[in-house]
Parts: C-alpha cells; structure tokens; sequence
C-alpha cells in the first residue's frame, strides 16, 4: 500500500493537493499520475472531472480503481504514458509529489505531453531540498531519510526552483501559475537541534529567500520559456507559520540594540561633526587673522620703508648743506685773506665813518 495516502480538505489552502486541485479546476479531463488510493481522484470528480490514473502499487491502485474512468497499473519510467493512455487527450496531466521519486523526470514529463491539447496543462508538485530546515540540519550535519517528507527515503531527483525551471524550461514548458505550501524551519519533520545554534541564525534563516517554501505546486503549458524565476505566491502569511518563539524574541532583542547602536553612533557622529565644524571655525578666523596680521605688518613695514627713505633723503640733504656751510666758511676765509680784501678793507674804513658822523 503507498504511504502517500490522505485526504484532501479543500479548506486548507496551505496544501500542495489543494493547490493543485484549484489549478486542475473544474470539468477537466485529467490524468492522475501516481494516483496512490485516488484521494485526490475524490476531490477532482466531487469538481467535476473525469479523472484517469497510473499507478505503480498494485494494492493502493485497486482501492484507486472505482474512483477512476480507466487505471493502468505501470512503471511509468519503463511504460511511457504516450504509450499507456495512447488514443486519450487530458486537459490536466497531474504529477502530485512523483517526478522527485523518478531516474529521469524530464523523459517522463516529454512523454505526458504528448498526451496534452494544444491548451492543455502540466500540474505538477515537488518537494523544495533549499527548504530552511535543511539548511539548518545540513549545518549541523545531518542528512537523515525518513518514510515521508522532504528527505523521503524514496526520493531520488531533487528540486530547487531554480532547477525546477530550468527542467521544465529545457522542455519548452512556461509556468503559468506557482504557488508554494508555506512551513516554518522549525516546522516540519526534518530532525533539528535548534538549541545548538550561535545567536540570529534560526532567524536569519528564516528570512533567507524561499527558506520557508516547503514545496513548488506549479501549473505548466507548452510555450516559448524565457528562463526567469516564476512568481511564487505564498499559500500561507508569515504570521500564519512563524511561531512567536525565543528566536524570534532574540531577533526583536537584536534588532532593539542595534537600533540602540545606531542611535549611539549618530549621537557620537553628531559630536564628531560638531567638533569639525568647530575646527573649521577656529582654523578660518586663525587664517584671517594670520593674513589680516600679515597685511598690517606688510604695512607697517612698508611706512618704515618710505620713513627711513626720507630720513635718507633729509640726512642726505643736511650732509650737502653742510658741505656748502663749510665751502662758504673756506671761500670767506680766502676771500678775507685776499689783497684785494685788505685794499678794499682800507678804502671802506674811512667812508663808514663819515656815515656814522652823519648818523
């Protein structure tokens, strides 16, 4: 019997089989591939399909059986699906949670889509390996396979996005719509000793891109791929799943000081600036100070220059005079000693005389 037995509750939108119902839609002709018991068989014809299936165990496709129009009990990966169901044409082809337990997905995929009209539809679900509890677990390194879940001991292909469109886009297929069941890091079955971590990380993980995507639920059609990431639409809010734990405390506490910081260095910075306008400040008036004190000296000296030029000029002009005095004093001199001094003198004395007698 396939342990992937359950059923579908259309009210939890959280769930790879709810989205995938949503994207099958209703009165479709559909190919249920790995029907299991045909739990999603039940929600698809209560949608009104005419739902077919292949399945690989023989006991869980009997209890699948009354649930379908037609049943092939098959290995999928050595009976192709063109070849199984040829003659039939599906408008929704689903691979809920198969194409991660197949050698060769893709061989699988080109297959089912000869088995699609030209507006017809891939729905396909896998499991994300980059989930955030893998990361965790791989950091404590572990890598423990379980009967279910994301390290499913039956797994042997797995998904990323990133690889998931590069498979679909290698094909030719265009994702049309993406959606992604949401699960905390701390949340699934992946065994994890969060304890053990260094302060922030099971937070910082937490708010990695895509750690919370738990599973791709993609709905594909043939088309011209542009290779870019799709638009993966949550199926669950973050509050929805992330729990109001330590770590998430820790994260606030964090955020709280180093807001705390933040605020600490802008005060100091504020000083810091503070004190370099002042600086500014004291150097420009020293600067001014220094060239108004230049300038003044400049000045000053320059009036020396021009008052030690007139000194020049006026000892320069004493000397000259001076010179003159004394050759006036020698001409006197020479004059007085002369002959013609002493004659005059002789004939002058008599008429100074007369003129003091007149007087």
């Amino acid at each position: 019997m396939s342990h992937y037995q359950t059923v579908v509750d259309l009210t939890v939108r959280n769930s790879s089989q709810t989205l995938e119902v949503e994207m099958v839609g209703t009165g479709k002709r559909v190919l249920d591939v790995g029907c299991a018991g045909g739990f999603l068989a039940d929600a698809l014809n209560l949608q009104g399909c005419t739902v077919s299936g292949v399945e690989y165990d023989a006991d869980a496709a009997q209890e699948a059986r009354p649930k379908l129009r037609r049943l092939e009990i098959a290995d999928i990966e050595k009976s192709p699906l063109a070849e199984l169901f040829r003659g039939d044409e599906f408008d929704r082809i689903v691979f809920g949670d198969v194409l991660e337990h197949l050698r060769d997905p893709a061989a699988v995929l080109r297959s089912a889509m000869e088995l699609l009209p030209p507006d017809g539809r891939i729905v396909i679900s896998v499991p994300n390996v980059a989930h955030g509890s893998l990361r965790l677990a791989l950091l404590q390194g572990r890598w423990r396979y379980r009967d279910t879940g994301l390290l499913d001991r039956t797994h042997i292909t797995f998904f990323t996005l990133e690889s998931l469109v590069a498979m679909l886009t290698s094909l030719g297929l265009v994702i049309h719509d993406a959606w992604s069941p949401q699960l905390d890091v701390l949340g699934t079955e992946v065994e994890v000793a969060p304890d053990t971590f260094p302060g922030g990380l099971v937070d910082w993980v937490r708010h990695q891109p895509r750690a919370l995507d738990y599973q791709y639920v993609v709905s594909v059609g043939v088309g011209e791929p542009t290779g870019e990431l799709p638009d993966v639409k949550p199926a669950a809010t973050w509050e929805e799943i992330v729990p109001d734990d330590r770590f998430a405390q820790e994260a606030r506490d964090r955020v709280a000081g180093e807001h705390a910081r933040m605020y600490q260095r802008d005060h100091v910075m504020g000083l810091e600036a503070g004190l370099a306008r002042a600086e500014l400040t004291y150097a420009d008036a020293a600067a001014r100070a220094k060239a108004e004190y230049a300038d003044a000296v400049e000045q000053a000296n320059a009036k020396l220059e021009r008052a030690r030029a007139t000194v020049d000029e006026i000892q320069a002009e004493r000397e000259r005079l001076s010179r003159l005095v004394e050759d006036l004093d020698s001409q006197s001199k020479e004059l007085r000693a002369s002959t013609t001094w002493r004659i005059g003198s002789l004939v002058m004395a008599p008429l100074r005389f007369v003129k003091r007698a007149r007087r």
